[in-house]
């Protein structure tokens, strides 16, 4: 085991050891270390760490120093130095007429060389070029032709999935890709859909090459004369990721199933000639049932309805005996005739009806009134006036068809209601005051009903 810094230049390419040469260097720091061309300054990867020596290529070169503020302003003269250069490279290109592409411009540490990276269909003669380069900036020159996976990879961009370019990003070297990987992978072979930027095969093709040609061996071609439990067919489908396959039945009505990978089998040399016997080839595996999951989810919805929101149209259609026992009673306003059976009420002497007693009149109100309002009667008057009849015209007013009051509404009370004891008293708003009369309406007596119909609509009034 060897200790190791892994570095990288520019922030893209591949990925380099050095030798910490007894420096301690944290990851994401800028260091010093010495290449084959000089001096370079480069990105810190990794830090201190230890690798196997058979991934090491000799000769291990040192990191010299970690950067100091000096290295990094040299490195933005380097910078600097590169945006002038490719601009005045360019003219000169241009002044040429060369047929050549500039990508990019790269100036050592020490500014002993200038790098010139260009792309072109084909060969190039540059040998003026260079002269005309050397003259200006008084160094050593160097151009080199690149590929245009090179210029992809320096100059980055977003691929058709929306990220950046694999190979800018963490790619450090490019591996061959075939039109063969996505024919095994069920792409379309239109170039423009499994092609990159840069016009070349996408390099995510061979991402799942690996998976996909371990798929294909569990499964049969498209075409294959197979065995199923329904009888022999051909494959007309194949879907690799969910290792199902269509198959076409032998016989007269030819229908098309699906069945799983390992629910058919190939029968080998294909389809036997006529008169041949059928061979048997399919061997059915038994699958484990699943059990069924009894334990509560956790993704269980709460209940948030009471439990009479869940009662069967029978349960719900019963009637609840709590509220027929607190339904008050109607009363009718009509007068039940006597029976004649019945005897008649005895009238007292002189024509004159007998009116109830003041002492009875006091006890009803007292039962409908609260008791700080009125204090109760003496017991001698209750007891007297026990027997006579309420007076209709002193009692509480109701409207129409309304509830009969309660008797007694200190015993019976509802929740968050107050006994019909304690509310106010209800005030008679309808008197019987006479309406004004309209004009051309005689005028009625009060106390007095009025059945008859007024002129009919649309006719003039009878005259008189």
């Amino acid at each position: 085991m060897t200790e190791v810094i892994s570095v990288k230049f520019k922030s893209r390419g591949k990925t380099y050891f050095f030798s910490p040469g007894g420096l301690t260097v944290p990851d994401g720091s800028q260091v010093v270390v010495e290449t084959s061309k000089g001096l370079e300054l480069a990105d810190c990867v990794k830090g201190n760490h230890f690798v196997t020596d058979e991934s090491i290529i000799p000769p291990l070169r040192p990191a010299v120093r970690l950067a100091t503020a000096d290295d990094m302003r040299i490195a933005e003269l380097c910078r600097s130095r590169e945006r002038e250069a490719f601009k005045i490279c360019e003219e000169k290109i241009a002044q040429r007429g060369l047929d050549m592409k500039l990508v990019d411009v790269e100036c050592s540490f020490e500014g002993s060389k200038i790098l010139f990276f260009f792309t072109s269909d084909g060969r190039v003669d540059f040998r003026e070029l260079v002269k005309d380069l050397a003259g200006v900036f008084r160094t050593r020159i160097e151009l080199r032709q690149i590929g245009v996976r090179d210029e992809a990879k320096m100059l980055g961009g977003l691929g058709i999935c929306g990220r950046s370019f694999c190979c800018s990003q963490f790619l450090d070297e490019f591996l061959p890709v075939s039109t063969k990987m996505a024919k095994v992978q069920s792409l379309s072979l239109n170039p423009a859909k499994i092609s990159g930027s840069c016009g070349r095969l996408m390099c995510c093709l061979r991402y799942e090459q690996e998976a996909y040609e371990e798929l294909v061996k569990t499964v049969p071609k498209t075409g294959a004369f197979v065995e199923t439990p329904a009888g022999y067919g051909n494959v007309t489908q194949v879907n690799l990721l969910r290792q199902k396959v269509k198959v076409r039945l032998d016989g007269g009505d030819e229908s098309v199933r699906t069945y799983e990978s390992d629910e058919v089998a190939t029968v080998p040399g294909g389809r036997p000639r006529p008169g041949e016997p059928l061979p048997h080839v399919l061997k059915l595996k038994s699958r484990p049932v699943k059990s069924e999951e009894t334990e509560e989810s956790d993704w269980k919805l709460p209940e948030l309805f009471s439990e009479h929101m869940y009662l069967t149209p029978d349960e719900d259609n019963k009637p609840d005996q709590e509220s027929e026992e607190r339904k008050p009673q109607r009363r009718s306003r009509r007068r039940k005739p006597a029976s004649k059976g019945a005897a008649a009420p005895a009238r007292p002497s002189g024509g004159a009806q007998s009116k109830p007693s003041p002492a009875a009149d006091s006890s009803k109100q007292a039962d409908n009134r609260p008791a700080q309002k009125k204090p109760a009667p003496p017991a001698a008057d209750a007891d007297k006036g026990a027997g006579a009849p309420p007076d209709k015209k002193t009692g509480p007013a109701r409207r129409g068809r309304g509830r009969k009051p309660l008797q007694n509404a200190a015993k019976k009370t509802f929740p968050n209601q107050k006994p019909r004891g304690e509310q106010p008293e209800a005030k008679n708003t309808r008197q019987n005051t006479p309406r004004p009369a309209a004009e051309g309406e005689k005028k009625k007596k009060p106390g007095r009903r009025y059945y008859g119909r007024g002129p009919k609509q649309g006719g003039a009034p009878k005259s008189e």
